[in-house]
């Protein structure tokens, strides 16, 4: 069992900074792809970034890459987002998500994450 607890959403100004974290509790927080996604109201909710186990290899979606930047502490069972050059497009609720399956694919499939947090709000305004 994993249980994700995401912290730091709040308002921000077009082009300022957040860091969102996510603590996880459990000891397959190591060996766990985790997932940043975001859902905006009426829309679905949308991959953002991903990260191994190692912290070795990133994935981004396209509309964050250069901006936001994921990384982890093992040691800390945690997992960050800072998010750099914010936009109003990025206002969202930011879930965090782990991926626990034997299969730990670095992917952006919604489907493959089976802990999700319960979501921490971003509100960027212009």
């Amino acid at each position: 069992q994993v249980q994700l607890v995401e912290s730091g959403g709040g308002l921000a100004q077009a082009g300022g900074s957040l860091r969102l974290s996510c603590a996880a509790s459990g000891r397959t927080f190591s060996n766990a792809v985790m997932g940043w996604f975001r859902q905006a109201p009426g829309e679905e909710r949308e991959f953002v970034a991903a990260i191994t186990g190692g912290g070795g290899n990133t994935y981004y979606a396209d509309s964050v890459k250069g901006r936001f930047t994921i990384s982890r502490d093992n040691a800390k069972n945690t997992v960050y987002l800072q998010m750099n050059s914010l936009k109003p497009e990025d206002t969202a609720v930011y879930y965090c998500a782990a991926q626990t399956g034997p299969a730990k694919i670095l992917s952006g499939l919604r489907q493959l994450y089976n802990y999700w947090g319960q979501g921490t709000q971003v509100t960027v305004s212009s």
